[in-house]
């Protein structure tokens, strides 16, 4: 399940599980906004946000990145859904897409790139896993599967 209190978005509203109580959730998690992955993802899923929304979903993203920055992502790329600002990484540690990743053999500590679909009683259905992400595509693939 879903924690209650989720965060604050881009725009300084806090988001909570219960005001989605009845809908559906595309809860996604992306290492920093601006970024090429990060952006494909997000207009993905902008692109297709009606037919989402006509599947009983809502979106809401959520990275590391300050507030500010989830604005000015949000405003650059006309990304119309909640932007989580988790800048102490609570949501991303609670949900576990937080840990050790290795690009370029380089290991680090950051946000793992995952998708959960939640259902309406904020219980977690199904979970996309970094390596099942395809950025560019991913609204489609989440739609193969609702």
């Amino acid at each position: 399940m879903i924690p209650e209190v989720l965060g604050i978005d881009q725009d300084g509203n806090e988001i909570k599980a219960s005001a989605y109580r009845g809908k559906k959730i595309v809860l996604y998690s992306y290492p920093k906004a601006n970024t090429p992955g990060c952006t494909a993802e997000a207009c993905s899923l902008q692109a297709h946000k009606a037919e989402l929304e006509a599947a009983g979903y809502a979106i809401i993203g959520v990275s590391k990145d300050k507030p500010e920055l989830q604005k000015k992502f949000a405003d650059k790329y006309g990304l119309t859904f909640p932007l989580i600002a988790d800048t102490d990484t609570t949501l991303l540690q609670t949900l576990g897409c937080w840990g050790e990743k290795v690009a370029c053999g380089r290991r680090t500590i950051g946000t793992l790139r995952t998708t959960y679909l939640v259902d309406e009683n904020g219980i977690i259905e199904k979970i996309f896993t970094p390596k099942e992400i395809k950025t560019k595509i991913h609204a489609e693939q989440i739609l193969e599967q609702v």
